[in-house]
């Protein structure tokens, strides 16, 4: 079950009611302009400048969480389906069952691909200590929600992350029932954590 204290509000809903100073794009700007996250300028960057035309484009969608009661924006999150190969060989059996049945098999490389959920982006909003009003674990439940509602309409299986190959990091979203199952490398020849989790 989602944390009930807080709401996620998809992107789209500002930019479908135009110049609305309360409900439109000019709402929207300036939630993006108070946005800050100095650990991660990546996250803030993305919010900044990309956030809007990804949704435009249908590359993926963002979503900003609001505290029920103060109505703080406290974070945000992208989702986008993408295409998901995963090799037999790093799942477990039982996760290689389940996802036989929605995916394809190469029978050469033994791997399967299908399309999955991607949390694409996720960060808190450091501004005057709006960070510490919400958990990971919080925002992580919210996302959840998103996912099931989606799969009850669409299907799918999978949802996956790409992790900077950090300990705490990594210990987090495992202790949010994510798995690694591979490492990808960037074309900045950076290696990002590949984890899942079925939904």
């Amino acid at each position: 079950m989602p944390n009930s204290d807080y709401c996620a509000v998809n992107i789209r809903k500002y930019l479908s009611c135009g110049d609305d100073e309360l409900f439109g794009v000019p709402a929207l700007n300036r939630f993006i302009d108070e946005f800050s996250c100095p650990i991660n300028k990546d996250i803030e960057y993305f919010l900044k400048n990309n956030a809007i035309e990804f949704t435009k484009k249908n590359q993926s969608v963002t979503y900003f969480v609001f505290s029920k009661t103060t109505k703080e924006f406290l974070a945000y999150f992208s989702l986008a389906i993408k295409p998901l190969s995963i090799r037999g060989e790093t799942i477990s059996k039982t996760t290689e069952k389940r996802i036989r049945r929605i995916s394809e098999l190469d029978e050469d490389s033994k791997t399967y691909t299908m399309s999955a959920y991607l949390i694409a982006q996720l960060g808190k909003n450091y501004t005057d200590n709006k960070n510490q009003k919400i958990s990971g674990r919080d925002i992580i439940e919210v996302i959840w929600d998103i996912v099931d509602k989606t799969q009850y309409s669409w299907g799918g299986l999978v949802a996956f992350l790409e992790a900077e190959n950090d300990e705490n990091l990594l210990a987090f979203y495992e202790s949010n029932q994510f798995r690694k199952f591979d490492i990808r490398v960037t074309s900045k020849n950076e290696p990002l954590v590949q984890m899942m989790r079925l939904v």
